[in-house]
């Protein structure tokens, strides 16, 4: 469902994202993965052409989208969520899922209706006619999330949407994460929390210091000793592996 081969970005001769390749197989839901800073926002905004690469290829759906831009993109079917989540405080939680239904639903009446559908598929519910600025951040993830699937994607780029959520709050969300691949939606997501990982990741990458490390199934990468020491510094796959030997 979706490429991304060999991309490079640049900041002011900083190296952001450098020759990073992977691969979201259609029906299936990958992780990205990797330290903080290291790139993976970055290269989801490439992917979604919010930022131009300096360097490599996007293909989605067998198309290359590489010069596309983002609402092109959306048409196509890609959507994707944003971290840092800043919903139309001024709008009811309906109307601000209806923003995303006009993609397809131009008639006020139809994207409405679609918003009342999407909103009770995510647990939105009971909340529809409040104001969005009222949610709690369990809420408004869950917004994120809503308008991103009213623009009936067939390619789901959710950036940490687990993010900010206590454990109970991430228990409740996993299975409609799930839910949303059985429906038919291909998910690409970054995510530190591992046991989400584990848990909705057939295939991981990682990505540290703006290169890729690392890919393979999310329990086999976890042991990878180059990824123990991006996320716990030099010498730390080392130092785990003694102190496993000590503890046998």
């Amino acid at each position: 469902m979706l490429t991304v081969e060999n991309l490079t970005k640049r900041f002011s001769g900083l190296v952001a994202v450098d020759n990073a390749s992977l691969t979201a197989p259609e029906g299936a839901i990958t992780g990205l993965i990797g330290p903080n800073g290291a790139g993976k926002t970055t290269l989801f905004a490439m992917a979604a052409g919010f930022l131009k690469p300096d360097a490599g290829a996007v293909t989605f759906a067998g198309e290359d989208v590489t010069a596309q831009p983002p609402h092109l993109r959306a048409r196509r079917g890609m959507a994707r969520t944003f971290q840092i989540v800043q919903p139309f405080a001024g709008l009811t939680v309906r109307e601000n899922i209806a923003v995303g239904a006009h993609l397809r639903h131009p008639a006020r009446a139809e994207a409405m209706a679609r918003a009342e559908t999407i909103g009770e598929r995510v647990g939105l519910g009971p909340d529809l006619d409040r104001a969005a600025a009222g949610l709690t951040v369990a809420g408004r993830k869950r917004l994120e999330l809503a308008r991103a699937l009213a623009t009936e994607p067939r390619l789901l780029l959710l950036d940490e949407v687990l993010a900010g959520l206590n454990p109970s709050e991430i228990r409740d969300i996993l299975p409609v994460i799930r839910a949303i691949r059985d429906e038919g939606v291909t998910i690409l997501m970054i995510e530190h929390i591992m046991q989400a990982v584990m848990n909705l990741c057939e295939h991981v990458y990682v990505l540290a210091q703006g290169k890729m490390i690392a890919e393979g199934p999310p329990a086999r990468v976890s042991r990878d000793p180059q990824v123990i020491e991006a996320y716990l510094g030099h010498g730390a796959a080392a130092r785990m592996q003694a102190e496993g030997g000590a503890h046998a």
